[in-house]
């Protein structure tokens, strides 16, 4: 039987990926002011996500998760957030045209700051300083005032997740996601990409669907659907500390919600059984996402499964695969068939990046589009062999016009990777090769759909 939870409880388990602040007076002193300030998002969006997501894990509707490896504060600018968002809506809108489902819209943005590390040191040139853990920790420059842990950051990085969602739900809601936009949205450098070609196409077959949809009297006026969309937002909740301060207690309900984000996800370094991580997720109402890796057995998934979604609520747990091009095919299926044989109410969703890293020749860390899309399809496989739903894409992407993944169809090569090399983790997709992506991805989910048709037919 589960011990009774409270917020703090996660501080009597072993806790792995946190920092190690030389001030425990300045580090309680920011949690006491981050936990009386407004909360981010709120109880009945979160709820709101939780039921779109259900019908995602009942076959009827896909979730597009995207976003930057780590947000920074140094590329905080409002142009960045709009062209992210904006790629994003281009994605969904070739995905929803394509499968005909709903799309569940989350990015990884407004709070993704923290990141795991492999090692809590790094060493250059025979001096070892603490590792960068994302802006709300330290800073990415290698001395040592920067890389002391400062939990005044934690502050900031509340500022400007604050600031991002108010501009997030000014686009969502004010306008610039109506469909009639929807020519609008492409940026301008993608101009020379065959891929923003036919998605003009697309665009062009959209607009002739509204005219057609106004002239029997059915516009953004009258149908509240086309003039704006829901958008979610998610991140790895890893720096418990910061997510025990945003935790509060819904006044409706009674349950607490992290309201940090709608959506939080727990990481392949701190699922482990015993983990303060899965202690502080398996109280909070929020859905939930696990990334799953080739270490993670099935016995040990079903006993987290049973931790952290004891009532089996769908649309409360999102399993977030990452196993690399290469591994995919053969080490998936074993979940899949355990968690469909306990009959889990999850979404599946296809993490193509993080098992795909690699070091260019240049020294450059990137991520060759070409196995990106391999694990995707093998994603697809898995789920057409097994009779489940490959129900999502979680992608690391921004719209920035950078050079960080090679490959594509306007292909970067491992010379190129320099031009405009910006990201403070790990390499993202451009904005033409995650639109490259949503079409060839539209093609497995009709795949897909195509295989489901039949088989009940």
């Amino acid at each position: 039987m589960a011990t009774a939870w409270a917020p703090e409880s996660w501080r009597n388990f072993e806790a792995r990926q946190l920092p190690d602040y030389p001030d425990p007076r300045a580090l309680a002193a920011a949690e006491t002011q981050l936990s009386t300030y407004p909360p981010l998002v709120f109880a009945g969006e979160a709820r709101a996500l939780t039921a779109e997501l259900a019908q995602v894990a009942s076959g009827q509707g896909f979730l597009l998760q995207g976003g930057d490896c780590a947000e920074s504060f140094a590329e905080f600018h409002p142009n960045n957030i709009r062209d992210t968002f904006r790629v994003i809506l281009q994605m969904a809108v070739v995905l929803t045209y394509a499968s005909k489902l709903p799309i569940v819209k989350v990015g990884r943005m407004a709070g993704q700051f923290a990141k795991p590390r492999s090692a809590p040191t790094e060493e250059i040139d025979g001096v070892s300083l603490p590792s960068y853990r994302g802006d709300n920790v330290n800073d990415i420059a290698f001395t040592e005032e920067s890389r002391r842990p400062d939990p005044e950051r934690m502050i900031r990085g509340y500022n400007q997740s604050a600031a991002t969602l108010n501009l997030l739900r000014a686009f969502s809601q004010g306008g610039y996601a109506n469909l009639v936009q929807v020519h609008r949205w492409t940026l301008d450098f993608m101009g020379r990409s065959p891929w923003a070609e036919r998605y003009q196409q697309l665009a062009d077959r959209i607009g002739d669907a509204l005219d057609f949809m106004a002239a029997c009297g059915l516009d953004p006026e009258t149908v509240p659907q086309l003039q704006g969309t829901h958008f979610y937002t998610s991140h790895e909740g890893l720096l418990l500390p910061y997510e025990q301060a945003m935790t509060r207690q819904d006044s409706l309900t009674g349950d607490w919600y992290d309201t940090s984000a709608h959506m939080i996800w727990i990481g392949d370094r701190t699922r482990f059984e015993g983990s303060a991580h899965v202690e502080y997720l398996r109280g909070i109402g929020n859905p939930i996402g696990i990334k799953c890796g080739p270490s993670l057995e099935p016995d040990v998934l079903l006993r987290l499964l049973d931790t952290l979604d004891p009532r089996r609520t769908p649309g409360r747990i999102t399993l977030i695969t990452r196993y690399g091009h290469d591994k995919i095919e053969k080490g998936l299926p074993a979940l899949v068939r355990a968690v469909k044989r306990e009959g889990r109410p999850v979404v599946w969703s296809c993490d193509p990046m993080h098992g795909n890293v690699i070091k260019a020749a240049n020294g450059y860390k990137t991520r060759p589009f070409e196995r990106i899309l391999a694990e995707v399809r093998g994603f697809f496989a898995v789920h057409r062999a097994e009779g489940t739903h490959g129900g999502g894409i979680h992608v690391e992407m921004t719209g920035q016009n950078v050079t960080e993944c090679t490959g594509g169809a306007v292909a970067i090569t491992d010379e190129g990777l320099a031009a405009r090399y910006h990201t403070h983790c790990d390499p993202r997709l451009n904005a033409g090769q995650s639109l490259e992506l949503a079409f060839l991805l539209a093609d497995m989910v009709n795949q897909e759909m195509r295989e489901r048709e039949r088989h009940a037919a």
